[in-house]
């Protein structure tokens, strides 16, 4: 139980810390340190240590900002992914073999993507743009919607 405290302050400060470097101010602030460092090499006559400074500084950041980033990314990504997962699952007409795609293999991905791009081709055929095809049996279900339409216009006339 301890843990889990821990982690989700951490998983908090990961939060905040990213959010905050991706903000204005932070870019300011890191421009205004560039800025004052530079002005301070006449000072320093552009000694080593005055351009070990800035390289030691940024490169510790950019080292400990990596991986405060990366969590906050993971956490993001999971999220994204958990609520894909869920709305592919709820929609009745919706490809289930999209549930956990993350976990695909990138060949698996080509070929659904092949599907997609067959969909799309379907798609631009369509006089009007609320339709929808569905990635499984895609020229089936097509021409099942199709019927569909067809039975529903001649109803309505």
């Amino acid at each position: 139980m301890e843990k889990k405290k821990q982690n989700s302050a951490f998983e908090k400060f990961a939060s905040h810390v990213s959010k905050a470097a991706g903000s204005t101010t932070a870019f300011l602030s890191a421009f205004l340190i560039v800025i004052v460092w530079a002005v301070c090499g006449p000072i320093f006559n552009y000694s080593e240590t005055w351009q070990l400074v800035i390289n030691t500084g940024t490169t510790i950041i950019t080292f400990l900002m990596v991986f405060l980033i990366q969590k906050a990314q993971n956490k993001d990504s999971l999220a994204i992914q958990l609520k894909l997962n869920e709305l592919v699952a709820s929609n009745k007409y919706s490809s289930n073999s999209l549930v956990d795609i993350e976990s695909m293999t990138e060949e698996e991905m080509i070929i659904i993507q092949k599907y997609y791009h067959r969909l799309s081709e379907l798609a631009k055929k369509e006089v009007s743009i609320k339709t929808s095809h569905s990635i499984d049996e895609a020229h089936d279900q097509h021409e099942r919607k199709d019927k569909n339409r067809i039975k529903i216009r001649t109803k309505t006339k």
